[in-house]
């Protein structure tokens, strides 16, 4: 809650509009795409200066990017290398490679040909994988095996890939698709935390192999899309299939809805419960199981609105800090740094 001024009575501050609880993405997984690209440090540059990021924000450890930034900087690498997937396969994909693959499924009778399609697809263009799909009883799977005799493919090919056939999935019948489990054969990177954004489910590592697992009633399901739909697909890729919607599966992202709506209050972890019509005890248990406390998704929340105010607006930073709960311009800075490693004005985008 807001704090009262020095005289005692509360401040009055506008009520914020609520924000869409977006994400913001770590820069671990800007500087992966780098390292895929194997960039120069003058074309380095070059991609972070396309996508309006400040080049200092590779050395701090905490730094994050909107969505927004890192569709940029991924269509500024893809573009210069003709590689819809940078570096991360032992060959490019060449420009042009996910359009011919989503004309490819359109005409497909179900979600289930369509997948089948999708496999024999990437069979046909890349040696490193190949992808089966399944359906095991009540359960379709989604499985990437790794050719032995290629490179190793790095976690962050198994994580796209992954990410690749469940946006297109949930693209061509016009819903997003809750995966009941994902797990990768490959360790725990850092930014594990941030898969409560980028995939609907929970998501194992260090397993023995990768895949998806979603309801098979998905699969029988018609295909809705069209080519006229495809351009607008397109245009927004990598965004569209790299970052899914909030799921109403995880408690967390209910509690970080909640949290956006109320802002710039700041409501305690009582009336959150009682929000979502359970126990103080009952919602730090469920957050502890997504790996969360209601301190940090408060934190979280309150930053990323912060980045993508500070990125996207002319705003004050004595506004943002307002509108997210801080009645003093100079907590908010002292707040920023711990979350980010950073000044709100390094995040600033120059002109």
């Amino acid at each position: 809650m807001n704090r009262p001024n020095a005289a005692g009575s509360r401040s009055v501050k506008r009520r914020a509009s609520p924000e869409p609880p977006i994400a913001t993405v770590p820069i671990s997984l800007v500087k992966a795409f780098l390292a895929g690209a194997k960039a120069r440090p003058e074309t380095i540059r070059r991609y972070l200066e396309e996508a309006g990021i400040a080049p200092q924000l590779l050395g701090e450890p905490g730094a994050r990017v909107t969505e927004e930034q890192f569709s940029m900087f991924y269509q500024a690498i893809a573009i210069a290398l003709d590689d819809e997937m940078p570096g991360f396969f032992s060959r490019p994909l060449r420009s042009g490679t996910l359009k011919f693959l989503c004309l490819s499924l359109l005409d497909a009778r179900n979600l289930e040909t369509a997948l089948h399609r999708f496999c024999q697809f990437f069979h046909i263009v890349l040696d490193d994988f190949r992808l089966e799909s399944r359906r095991i009883g009540s359960v379709a799977q989604l499985t990437l095996r790794p050719n032995p005799s290629l490179h190793r493919i790095g976690p962050l090919g198994h994580e796209l890939m992954l990410k690749l056939v469940h946006g297109v999935s949930s693209w061509l019948i016009g819903q997003n698709i809750p995966l009941t489990q994902v797990e990768l054969a490959c360790p725990r990177p850092a930014h594990a935390l941030d898969h409560r954004y980028f995939f609907s489910g929970p998501v194992l590592f260090d397993r023995e192999g990768t895949l998806l697992r979603f309801s098979a009633a998905y699969l029988d399901l018609p295909i809705r899309q069209s080519k006229r739909n495809l351009g607008k697909f397109l245009a927004r890729a990598p965004g569209d299939w790299i970052f899914g919607s909030f799921s109403e599966q995880w408690v967390s992202h209910r509690v970080r809805q909640y949290l956006a709506e109320q802002l710039p209050d700041l409501p305690t972890i009582e009336q959150a419960a009682r929000h979502l019509h359970c126990s103080v005890r009952t919602l730090c248990r469920r957050l502890a199981s997504e790996e969360t406390t209601f301190q940090a998704l408060k934190d979280e929340l309150r930053r990323d609105i912060a980045i993508a105010r500070l990125t996207e607006t002319a705003e004050t930073i004595t506004q943002i800090a307002g509108d997210i709960g801080f009645d003093d311009p100079s907590a908010f800075h002292r707040a920023f740094r711990h979350w980010t490693g950073s000044t709100p004005g390094t995040y600033r985008r120059r002109a």
